[in-house]
C-alpha cells in the first residue's frame, strides 16, 4: 500500500516553527510515504509574495522571482536527495471564481505561479479550487468552466494533471462537483472524505468516488483499537477501491489531540488494514 501525507497534516507544527518544507520531506521519508503531497502553506517565501501580489492588484508582477526560483531549486534538491517525488501540490488562494474580473485576474496569475512551481518540482498533479457559492448559478459556473479551460492545457503542457478538490464554496456540494467534472474535459478530482457540506457526506461519497484521481483520507480521532471515530473510513476506502481507485492513498490527518505524527501513523495503519482485508 502506497500512501502520501498532505503537508497540511502538519500545519500546527509549521505554525509553531517546528517544521518547514525541508523537514516535511525528511518526515515523509521516515514515516514511510511514497511521495510528497505539499500544501502551499509550506512554500513560505512563495506564499508570502502571493499576499503582496494580491495587495498590489497587479497580475503582471506575479512571475516567480530569482529568490523564489532558488527556493524551489533547494526544495527539489532536498526531495531528490531523499528519493521522494512530488505527487500533488495543493494550492490555496488561486481559486477561479471571484465576483470581480480584477480579483479573478490576480488569482489566475497566482495559479500560473504555482503551475510553474509545480513543474519545477516535478509534481504529477496540482489542485486549484473552483471558488463560487453552493447555489452555483450559471454565471459562476461558466466563469469556472472558462477558467479551468485556460489552466488545464497549461498544466498538461507541463506534464501536470489539474485537479479540483471537494473543498469549499461550490465544490463541497456533490452535484456541483459532478457538474464540473462532466463539463470540463481533463479535470480530475482530489477526493476528500470529509469536505462536504453539512448532511451531504454520504451523497458525496456515492456520487464522486468514481471520479477520484487522488485522495485525502481525512481523520480526526481514533479509539484504542485504531478505528477512526468520526466517520466510517473503512467504508469509504472500500468504496474508492471498488470504484476503481488504484492511486497513492493520500492522508490528511487533523488530529483533535494535536499529535500530528501519531495521527498520520494511525491513519496509514487504518488504510493498510482495510486494504489488506
Amino acid at each position: 500500500m502506497k500512501f502520501s501525507i498532505c503537508s497540511y497534516s502538519f500545519h500546527r507544527l509549521l505554525q509553531d516553527g517546528k517544521q518547514d518544507i525541508f523537514k516535511y520531506i525528511t518526515d515523509c521519508k521516515e514515516l514511510g510515504a511514497a511521495e510528497l503531497d505539499a500544501w502551499n502553506g509550506h512554500f513560505g517565501p512563495i506564499r508570502a509574495r502571493d499576499d503582496a501580489i494580491r495587495a498590489s492588484g497587479d497580475p503582471a508582477s506575479a512571475a516567480l522571482t530569482a529568490d523564489e526560483l532558488a527556493f524551489l531549486a533547494r526544495v527539489k534538491a532536498a526531495a531528490d536527495q531523499a528519493g521522494m517525488p512530488f505527487g500533488c501540490v495543493a494550492v490555496d488562494g488561486a481559486h477561479i471564481y471571484e465576483p470581480t474580473p480584477e480579483a479573478r485576474a490576480i488569482n489566475r496569475a497566482i495559479a500560473y505561479r504555482y503551475l510553474d512551481a509545480a513543474a519545477r518540482l516535478g509534481a504529477r498533479q496540482i489542485r486549484i479550487d473552483s471558488g463560487g457559492t453552493a447555489d452555483f448559478p450559471a454565471e459562476q459556473f461558466q466563469i469556472v468552466v472558462e477558467g479551468y479551460h485556460d489552466l488545464i492545457p497549461r498544466a498538461r503542457a507541463l506534464g501536470i494533471e489539474l485537479l479540483i478538490e471537494n473543498h469549499w464554496g461550490a465544490s463541497n456540494v456533490p452535484e456541483n462537483v459532478v457538474r464540473m467534472l462532466e463539463a470540463i474535459d481533463g479535470l480530475g478530482l482530489l477526493f476528500d472524505t470529509n469536505n462536504w457540506a453539512e448532511g451531504m457526506r454520504e451523497r458525496g461519497w456515492a456520487l464522486c468516488a468514481r471520479y477520484a484521481r487522488a485522495t485525502h483520507i481525512k481523520t480526526f480521532a481514533f479509539d484504542e483499537a485504531g478505528n477512526e471515530t468520526t466517520a466510517d473510513i473503512p467504508r469509504v476506502i472500500r468504496l474508492l477501491r471498488d470504484s476503481g481507485y488504484n492511486g497513492v492513498w493520500g492522508i490528511e490527518s487533523v488530529p483533535r489531540d494535536g499529535d500530528e505524527y501519531a495521527g498520520v501513523r494511525k491513519t496509514s495503519a487504518l488504510i493498510a488494514r482495510v486494504l489488506g482485508e
